[in-house]
């Protein structure tokens, strides 16, 4: 196997978490999306859509999207299992993993895009042009701070956001935050629970992949 990778890209890291969570040596290779190699002919043959990360099968099946990625990579390792153990604790920890893409992840991706002069008319991932909307960012770190607020309620249910343990969800929302600094972006002083969630998961060997 082999990883199309960017150590700066969020999705990418998602993977690098995971993969180090599995304790797996997977082969990794720098896609620079600064010179934006993603979008060169010979990156767009691996995946049309020029997003990473990648991952390129022995075979030369190649898997895009991390969360497949991550779900392919639990069933061929299922030790430790960070997807859940049980159908139910699969579907919730699917559900949480969900919804902290949806309404955290994809938040600061918006805000993020749309406000970076780097990604002027490049707001949207993949090989087509689309112009910033600042509306858009606004937007985006209005949802980020409703999200915070939605994971600060959930982690004073539980230690982990996916349920019973480790998992994906944690991941996700661990890269989230991390990388809500592009937009200013902070966990608020009277967030307790997720400041205990947060300083738990950041200390764990496998959050500096």
């Amino acid at each position: 196997m082999q990883l199309y990778d960017f150590k700066m890209a969020p999705n990418a890291r998602r993977v690098r978490i995971f993969v180090a969570e599995k304790r797996l040596d997977i082969p990794k290779i720098d896609v620079d999306l600064g010179s934006r190699a993603q979008l060169h002919e010979a990156y767009l043959e691996i995946n049309p859509l020029g997003e990473v990360p990648a991952l390129v099968l022995d075979d030369g099946t190649v898997l895009t999207e991390s969360t497949a990625i991550c779900h392919y990579l639990e069933e061929v390792c299922p030790d430790p299992p960070l997807c859940g153990r049980t159908p139910l604790e699969r579907a919730q920890m699917m559900m949480w993993d969900r919804r902290v893409e949806q309404h955290g992840f994809a938040a600061v991706a918006e805000a993020f895009r749309n406000s970076n002069p780097f990604f002027t008319d490049r707001s949207v991932t993949g090989p087509m042009d689309f112009p910033q909307i600042p509306a858009l960012a606004e937007r985006g770190k209005q949802r980020f701070a409703n999200f915070l607020n939605f994971m600060e309620q959930r982690l004073g249910e539980t230690e982990f956001v996916g349920g019973v343990c480790y998992g994906i969800a944690d991941i996700t929302a661990l890269v989230t935050i991390d990388f809500a600094r592009t937009i200013k972006g902070r966990i608020g002083e009277n967030q307790a629970n997720l400041q205990r969630w947060y300083a738990a998961v950041s200390r764990r060997d496998s959050a500096q992949a």
